[in-house]
């Protein structure tokens, strides 16, 4: 036992090496303007990575965390590198090699890490550590949080606009706290601009089980549903992929804008650009004021918004209809 775990450790070291030296899609100019200003300074470089429990091609909540972090650290002169697919038996080896590495920042993209970053931060007080979706703070701790009311709400209300069929469906990955609070502000919204809406919540138990989302998506079909928000990362492509066989059914997406002006399956997607409070992470290290603070994301800063609505899918009047909402929403008075 002993040897597996040593195996699996140095094979973690290596991977987590390798994404150093090969990191597709995230640039590593330190001659940018950015760059200079973050590391030029200091005459060092930082270094961030991500340690992912899906992969980054996910088309969901992996794929959006990944550019996130890529975006960010181009733009302040970061290093980058993450190790995908990893098993909850490894989080803390490999977060712990990251720290071992030297690596400034080691960032968890979901609440469901938060007990390893937890142990890994206590062991290595010189290391900062960030989780998404997430309300635990330390010395080196930061979280990040969208606010969650107004994914809610947004989702919702476009769901409530949407349906036909007075039956709409919101689907999850894990049962977390996070996305219990999402779930109710959208079945609260969807109530809100349609009273004769019903609201079905399920659970995959799962963020990278796609056969689960397809077999999720056949049932509430079947069951009336004609509008599904997934918030289940790799889970929601199963749910596009059953309803792309049932013309009249529409997909709200989410994290990334994954629609388009005369896409058939997805009516509009709830965007969260995490990147604005990924770079406050990367700034909060550079300036020695990182720790003991919980990194929000809004409407109101621009972490939080609408993607591309189809054409084919979504009229012009529900879209008018649904502006006056998003107002409501991001200035407080919504449900007043």
């Amino acid at each position: 036992m002993h040897g597996r775990k040593a195996l699996v450790g140095w094979v973690s070291v290596l991977m987590a090496v390798l994404c150093v030296l090969v990191l597709p899609g995230c640039s590593q100019d330190s001659s940018s303007s950015d760059a200079a200003s973050s590391s030029g300074d200091t005459g060092r470089t930082y270094k961030v990575a991500m340690v992912l429990s899906d992969s980054i091609n996910d088309g969901g909540w992996g794929s959006s965390a990944y550019q996130a972090m890529c975006d960010a650290a181009e733009a302040r002169g970061w290093e980058t590198a993450y190790s995908e697919n990893v098993e909850q038996s490894d989080w803390v080896t490999v977060m712990q090699n990251y720290c071992d590495q030297g690596y400034d920042l080691v960032f968890a993209p979901s609440g469901q890490f938060g007990d390893a970053v937890q142990q890994v931060a206590k062991d290595n007080p010189d290391t900062h550590f960030t989780i998404l979706s997430s309300q635990i703070t330390s010395d080196n701790i930061e979280s990040m949080l969208p606010n969650l009311d107004q994914i809610g709400y947004l989702s919702g209300t476009l769901a409530g606009l949407l349906t036909k069929s007075n039956q709409v469906t919101f689907v999850g990955g894990v049962e977390l706290d996070t996305t219990v609070a999402k779930a109710a502000a959208f079945e609260k919204t969807a109530k809100i601009v349609n009273p004769s809406c019903n609201v079905s919540v399920v659970y995959a138990g799962s963020y990278s089980d796609v056969a689960k989302g397809k077999e999720i998506a056949e049932s509430a079909i079947s069951s009336g549903t004609d509008v599904i928000y997934g918030d289940a990362s790799a889970v929601d492509s199963g749910e596009r992929e059953a309803i792309k066989n049932h013309p009249g059914v529409y997909d709200i997406a989410q994290p990334s804008d994954l629609g388009s002006s005369d896409d058939d399956v997805i009516a509009c997607s709830i965007v969260t650009d995490n990147r604005v409070m990924i770079e406050q992470c990367l700034e909060d290290v550079e300036t020695g004021s990182f720790g003991n603070k919980l990194v929000e994301g809004s409407l109101e800063n621009g972490a939080i918004k609408m993607g591309t609505f189809s054409e084919k899918l979504v009229s012009k009047d529900v879209q008018d209809k649904f502006a006056e909402y998003e107002k409501q929403i991001e200035d407080g008075t919504f449900g007043e």
